[in-house]
């Protein structure tokens, strides 16, 4: 099972239809028009295969309170950040702090989101980076932590999700 977790408004479903159509294709076909979406109220499990079948169970912005008991099952954790809006940045950041310190997610492989980068305001990861002091929190991690820039809705960095989820999933065995 892997987590997609993150604030309301990051893009946690577009990035899940848009893995789901780029992985049941060849992968190198246009991804067309980003389909509508609409705030995850609850949870919503979407199955993608890498080739071997990952269950993504989306979680909603506004259920952050009860995200620890989705955690047991858990081996991988996408984690999403909204690269256009800088005043999400400390709360998505808490969050993040908050999952990497959970017990129940000491043993998952993490990867960070950076989304909304074809957006003309977006942060750079580096200034995201720096204003979060993400090195630190890598290097005091237990989890082995990734990140990645991506638009889900152009499809940018979307390749290299799916290879970091298909090789979580082989080092899960």
């Amino acid at each position: 099972m892997c987590l997609l977790l993150g604030p309301s408004g990051v893009g946690k479903t577009l990035l899940v239809k848009r893995l789901l159509k780029l992985s049941s294709g060849d992968g190198k076909g246009d991804l067309g028009d980003p389909p509508p979406t609409r705030p995850t109220v609850g949870t919503d499990l979407t199955d993608i295969v890498v080739p071997r079948r990952i269950t993504v169970r989306e979680l909603g912005g506004c259920m952050g309170p009860i995200w620890p008991s989705y955690y047991g099952s858990c081996r991988c954790l996408l984690f999403v950040m909204d690269a256009a809006n800088p005043t999400q940045l400390s709360a998505s950041c808490v969050q993040l702090l908050g999952l990497l310190s959970a017990e129940g997610l000491a043993e998952a492989s993490v990867l960070i989101l950076f989304n909304k980068i074809d957006l003309p305001c977006y942060m750079t990861v580096e200034e995201m980076k720096s204003l979060m002091r993400l090195p630190d929190i890598i290097a005091s991690a237990r989890q082995n932590v990734s990140t990645v820039e991506i638009s889900a809705r152009r499809g940018t960095g979307l390749p290299a999700v799916l290879r970091w989820l298909q090789d979580a999933h082989r080092a899960d065995g």
